[in-house]
């Protein structure tokens, strides 16, 4: 990430996004993952681990609630899903399909690659694509796992110790339950797209505590609660609409555990200290934008990612659907001073992104109550 000197023109973005261009899809194309044949990546990381001693319990009253509702809210991943469920993936993709106004969409495909597709490419395309999807909400999850141990170790409160304990037992199960979903209901695995990667690299290896919340709890976990709706209101997989249930109660707690901890925290930072923190959710929005590009399926389909998804990023769906990702994140941000902080730095990064629209949207830290009030079960 980088640093609060970064140019304070708002419409450059060099600096912090590495092209000038938000929708510069060919520099956004060219950043490409590897996965290292070990199956492990290591991240270097230097922070302070923090004792306190000072034990009083409650002495944050919301992050103490927050807390006891974690304790009666677990769930065990093995027994509380119906794993026996049957699932074809084929007719899952048609039925989403059907739902979205078919293979395709409404797009003019002249003079791209898939003007020739028909119903067998597209079908095999929504394939690739929901193990795709799974497969970034898993890696998504190991990223939280990590982070949120991270917190445990350098948050300076017993409070926040307590219930990012507590979260830590939530994302081992989610890492649980998405690999087991696509490990015995799908037909695939994809490496962590190179932009989450670079992301979650960034969250882990700052040294300041509240940018690990800021960029897991806030920015990564916000998306994430949103994209988890979307996808259990589209699929037709009653043990995928449960699962998704379990995890987005707990999700919603974690996005409060956010912004709950860093209100306090923000409220005593300097106008150049915030202006850190809006960067670093500038460059966090826009780096989870671009992986939604999905250009490790198309190549897997044998088709130049360049060639496709600048038409296909023009379907008004699109852009409309890619916004409603941030319906979470944008409130939140502001309940945190920081769509407004450091002169409104980050409310005109937001309007360029397109979903500055969000912002007086229910904040998680008052609407993760309704999450946990629809039974998991239900």
């Amino acid at each position: 990430m980088t640093s609060g000197s970064a140019n304070t023109d708002p419409s450059a973005n060099r600096d912090i996004i590495g092209r000038d261009e938000i929708d510069d899809f060919e520099a956004i194309l060219s950043v490409v993952g590897h996965e290292d044949p070990s199956g492990l990546h290591d991240v270097h990381n230097e922070y302070d681990t923090t004792f306190t001693w000072d034990y009083e319990k409650g002495a944050r009253p919301q992050l103490n609630k927050l807390y006891e509702k974690a304790k009666r809210s677990q769930w065990n991943g093995e027994t509380d899903l119906p794993w026996d469920t049957d699932v074809d993936q084929e007719a899952l993709v048609i039925a989403n399909a059907a739902a979205t106004g078919g293979f395709g969409g409404d797009i003019d495909l002249s003079g791209t690659p898939l003007v020739s597709w028909g119903d067998k490419e597209w079908l095999q395309f929504g394939v690739e694509s929901q193990n795709w999807t799974l497969s970034q909400f898993l890696h998504g999850e190991q990223g939280a796992l990590v982070c949120t141990s991270k917190i445990v170790e350098s948050v300076p409160w017993i409070d926040a110790k307590y219930y990012a304990a507590t979260q830590v037992m939530d994302e081992a199960r989610h890492v649980e339950v998405f690999a087991k979903y696509l490990n015995e209901k799908l037909s695939g695995h994809y490496p962590i797209n190179a932009h989450l990667g670079a992301l979650l690299d960034d969250i882990i290896s700052d040294s300041r505590w509240d940018m690990t919340y800021l960029g897991m709890q806030i920015m990564v976990e916000g998306l994430a609660l949103a994209a988890f709706g979307f996808m259990r209101q589209m699929t037709t997989d009653p043990l995928l609409q449960k699962l998704l249930r379990y995890v987005m109660a707990d999700e919603a707690r974690h996005v409060a555990f956010g912004v709950l901890s860093l209100q306090e925290h923000y409220a005593g930072l300097s106008a150049h200290e915030l202006r850190e923190r809006q960067e670093f959710a500038f460059e966090a929005a826009v780096r989870m934008r671009d992986r939604f590009l999905q250009q490790e399926v198309w190549d897997r389909m044998g088709v130049d990612p360049k060639a496709v998804v600048p038409v296909l990023q023009q379907a008004p769906d699109r852009a409309v659907f890619q916004g409603l990702l941030f319906s979470k994140i944008v409130p939140n941000c502001k309940k945190l001073g920081l769509l407004d902080g450091a002169d409104g730095w980050l409310r005109t990064k937001f309007t360029e992104l397109g979903v500055i629209q969000f912002e007086d949207w229910a904040d998680t830290g008052e609407e993760y109550e309704d999450f946990a009030a629809v039974p998991a079960a239900s």
